[in-house]
C-alpha cells in the first residue's frame, strides 16, 4: 500500500546526547560556558577589526567574516540546544526544524566556500604580493563574499528541499541534539533514496569545488615559499598560512566525516557534531588571535579604551552626584 505524500508529523522530540539527568546538569554548564567564550570572542574579533583602522585590509575582512558564520553556526544549534536540558519537552514543530536544517547548511555551506576564498586570498598575497591591492581591491572582496552566500543559500536550499518532500508518519524521535538531513531521512516512512542521492551530490559538490581551490592555491603557496631564500621570510610566510589550515582542518574533517556518507547513523555522529557545531566556533577565535601579533595588539587597545573609559566614568560619578545636590 502506497504511503500518501503527506506529512502525518507535526513536532520532533530530541533524545540529545544522554538521558542521565545528573550528566544533563554537567552537559548544560559546560556547553552554556563554551557557547558564551564562542559569542564572546567572536564579537570580540568582529569589533576589534571593525573599530581599528589598520585592520582594514582583505584579510582581516575575511577574518571578521568567517567569526560572524562561527557565531551563526554555533546559534543555530546550541541555544535550543540548551533550552532542551531545562525544559522537560525536548521538541521542536517540523517548520522549526526544516528552518535549523537550512540555516545549519546555508551557514556551513557559505564558511567552506569562505575558507575557500581565504586560501585564494594568502595565494594571492604570497604569490602576487606586489598585485596584492590591485586584486583584492574593496569591490572584488566585497563581490567574492556575496558570491560565497549565494554559494550557501543554493546548498542550504538544496540539503532542506529534498528532506522537505519525505513524508513523516512515525516515530518522532530524532536521535541527535539538533534536526540535520541523516537524523531525518531515518524517520522518513518512505525509501530516501533521492534525498539521500541528491544530499550526497550536493555535498560532493561543493566539497570537491573547495577542494581543488585549497590543493591548488596551497601548491602554489608553497612552491613560492620554498623559494624564498631567507629563513625568516619563509617563517613568516608559513605563519600567515599557519592558522587558516588548522581552521580548514578542524572545519572539513568532521563534515566529510558526516555528510561525505550514505543516511546511516554512527554513534560518533553527535560526539562529531558536538565538534562541528560546538568546539571548532569556539576554537577559531582563538587560533587566529594567539597567532596574530596585530589583532592581539588591537584587542588590547580596544579593552584598555574602555576600561579607561569606564574608570573615568566612575571617577567623575561622585563628583557628579555632588554637583547635582549642590544645585538643588
Amino acid at each position: 500500500m502506497a504511503v500518501k505524500n503527506e506529512t502525518r508529523i507535526t513536532h520532533f522530540i530530541f533524545l540529545g546526547i544522554s538521558s542521565n539527568p545528573n550528566l544533563q546538569i554537567i552537559y548544560f554548564m559546560l556547553f552554556l560556558v563554551m557557547y558564551l567564550l564562542t559569542v564572546t570572542g567572536n564579537l570580540l574579533i568582529i569589533l576589534t577589526i571593525y573599530v581599528d583602522s589598520h585592520l582594514h585590509s582583505p584579510m582581516y575582512f575575511f577574518l571578521s567574516h568567517l567569526s560572524f558564520l562561527d557565531l551563526s553556526i554555533s546559534t543555530v544549534t546550541v541555544p535550543k540546544f540548551l533550552v532542551n536540558f531545562v525544559l522537560q519537552s525536548k521538541t521542536i514543530s517540523l517548520n522549526g526544524c526544516l528552518a535549523q536544517v537550512f540555516f545549519l547548511h546555508f551557514f556551513g555551506g557559505t564558511e567552506i566556500l569562505h575558507l575557500t576564498l581565504m586560501a585564494y586570498d594568502r595565494y594571492v598575497a604570497i604569490c602576487n604580493p606586489l598585485r596584492y591591492t590591485t586584486i583584492m581591491n574593496k569591490r572584488v572582496c566585497l563581490l567574492l563574499i556575496f558570491s560565497t552566500l549565494v554559494g550557501g543559500l543554493m546548498h542550504g536550499s538544496g540539503q532542506v528541499f529534498p528532506v522537505f518532500q519525505l513524508p513523516f508518519c512515525g516515530p518522532n524521535e530524532i536521535d541527535h541534539f539538533f534536526c540535520d538531513t541523516h537524523p531525518l531521512s531515518v524517520l522518513a516512512c518512505s525509501r530516501t533514496f533521492i534525498s539521500e542521492t541528491t544530499d550526497m551530490i550536493n555535498s560532493g559538490i561543493i566539497s570537491l569545488f573547495s577542494s581543488t581551490v585549497l590543493l591548488v592555491s596551497y601548491t602554489h603557496i608553497i612552491s613560492t615559499i620554498l623559494k624564498i631564500r631567507s629563513t625568516e621570510g619563509k617563517l613568516k610566510a608559513f605563519s600567515t598560512c599557519a592558522s587558516h589550515l588548522v581552521v580548514v582542518t578542524l572545519f572539513f574533517g568532521p563534515l566529510l566525516f558526516i555528510y561525505m556518507r550514505p543516511s546511516v547513523t554512527f554513534a560518533a555522529d553527535k560526539l562529531i557534531s558536538v565538534f562541528f557545531a560546538i568546539v571548532t566556533p569556539l576554537l577559531n577565535p582563538f587560533i587566529y588571535t594567539l597567532r596574530n601579533e596585530e589583532v592581539k595588539k588591537s584587542m588590547k587597545k580596544l579593552v584598555g579604551r574602555k576600561v579607561f573609559s569606564l574608570h573615568i566614568n566612575i571617577n567623575r560619578f561622585p563628583a557628579q552626584l555632588n554637583k547635582d545636590c549642590i544645585d538643588l
